[in-house]
């Protein structure tokens, strides 16, 4: 009881929970985020850099850059075209095509999520487009559309808006991720939803 009550009190924590499972938190924190009014033409793609410094990550940061600091690194978040410069960074990875959407604004947002084997969020939608880059462990997302499992190091493209998603720590190491969103702004950021 008493474990239930703090996961209810900490705000980004996702429970499953069952009689027949030990109850196992999947956290999910909200990293860094920007509102802008359009989208860079062409295919989408997230480009992830590291840089020495945050100036020289900001620096290097264009109209649709997200700078944070996590994991003891500096990290840039770009959303643009496939391919480009690092601007003097270090590419991580590249994550894309990704599904467009349309909006009056939009929020591009990075989560830091993840938690120990056996954890798993709530079934749930967003208002557009969610891309994953696992730092460590095994990420699997269940949809309609099926299963996808990643490991570390590795990149996943979420579907598109509105579509049902349950999200787990999959592997036998504690998941880390970063989870890249273009969302509808002006839309609740996550809904309840039900998988079929």
């Amino acid at each position: 009881m008493k474990r239930k009550l703090i996961a209810a009190l900490v705000p980004g924590l996702f429970i499953l929970s069952s009689p027949a499972t030990a109850q196992q938190a999947f956290s999910v924190k909200p990293l860094v985020e920007k509102k802008v009014a359009e989208l860079p033409a062409g295919d989408l793609f997230w480009r992830i850099d590291t840089f020495e410094s945050k100036d020289q990550a900001q620096a290097a940061a264009g109209p649709f850059g997200l700078v944070a600091e996590s994991e003891g690194k500096v990290w840039l978040f770009e959303l643009g075209r496939a391919g480009e410069d690092p601007k003097g960074g270090k590419r991580v990875a590249e994550i894309g095509p990704l599904p467009r959407i349309n909006a009056a604004q939009y929020l591009l947002r990075i989560n830091e999520a993840g938690g120990p084997p056996g954890s798993v969020t709530s079934v749930h939608t967003h208002p557009g487009s969610e891309a994953f880059y696992v730092l460590s462990g095994e990420l699997t997302q269940k949809t309609p559309h099926g299963v996808a499992r990643v490991s570390s190091g590795q990149t996943l493209v979420g579907h598109g808006g509105d579509v049902p998603m349950e999200v787990s720590s999959s592997g036998s190491a504690e998941l880390k991720e970063f989870a890249l969103f273009v969302v509808d702004s002006t839309k609740p950021f996550s809904s309840p939803a039900h998988l079929h």
